[in-house]
């Protein structure tokens, strides 16, 4: 949960400076993304006890025609919070090598026992492909998220998609929980994000230290981080649309570097 703020929000402010009630406000938002948001989740929204989704942000800044940084500043100033209180101390080590980056991924996939988020649609590295199909494989109550940012990249994660497919049916419920979700951030507003992220540790790639192209480095951050990147994981992917078919998977188009 985001802690509430005293004063009215720009979230607030846009919808009040239209003349719009927060019932008017959800109608129009749920015309532009289809979606059914009330009153009750759009006074939520604006006073910081929940935070908005991908989908709907997006939906909102067509309504306000406004930028999310300005509307969801008070959402997002908790979401900086780790940071802001244990500073540059959540960074367990920077990952300056290829090597390094993949070891640590596969790390964070192999401790995974709880939640694995994985974010990003350009994956394509075999052995840390290969680590989140064992993990799934082998850990039965592991919940997994794939978030994809536009189509994936390479026809290698097309495959993982399918082999996770193979593994778990993402309709199933083991002890009456989901375990497999995968979904696709659609709006080419949105930017993607590169992470994976599990219950006690988290990797974020990074632009290349030693070239223009790439992300061949990144950093290894504790579990305090590591919880607010599996909290934003899932909230993307219970925005974005599901890919959890293998007709889905397989239609999927294979998009450019």
């Amino acid at each position: 949960m985001v802690a509430a703020r005293d004063a009215d929000s720009a979230l607030k402010r846009a919808r009040v400076a239209r003349n719009m009630t927060l019932e008017e406000a959800a109608e129009a938002l749920n015309a532009i993304t289809g979606g059914a948001a009330d009153a009750s989740l759009m006074s939520a929204w604006e006073s910081g006890r929940r935070r908005t989704g991908t989908r709907n942000r997006a939906g909102l800044c067509q309504l306000y025609r406004e930028r999310p940084e300005v509307l969801f500043a008070h959402q997002d100033g908790a979401a900086t919070s780790v940071l802001e209180t244990f500073g540059t101390a959540v960074v367990v080590k920077v990952l300056t090598r290829w090597t390094d980056l993949i070891e640590s991924m596969v790390g964070v996939v192999a401790g995974a026992r709880e939640q694995l988020v994985v974010t990003g649609s350009r994956s394509r590295e075999k052995a840390y492909l290969a680590a989140i199909e064992t993990a799934v494989a082998q850990q039965p109550d592991l919940v997994h998220y794939r978030v994809l940012y536009g189509p994936p990249r390479h026809r290698a994660l097309v495959g993982h998609l399918v082999r996770l497919l193979e593994l778990r049916d993402p309709a199933a419920r083991r002890n009456g929980v989901k375990t497999l979700h995968i979904g696709m951030v659609e709006s080419a507003e949105v930017l993607e994000r590169f992470f994976v992220a599990s219950e006690t540790a988290a990797v974020v790639p990074l632009p290349s230290f030693h070239g223009a192209d790439g992300f061949d480095c990144g950093v290894l951050l504790s579990r305090e981080a590591a919880a607010g990147l599996v909290h934003h994981g899932r909230e993307a992917c219970a925005s974005a649309r599901p890919v959890e078919t293998f007709e889905a998977v397989r239609a999927l188009p294979v998009g450019h570097n």
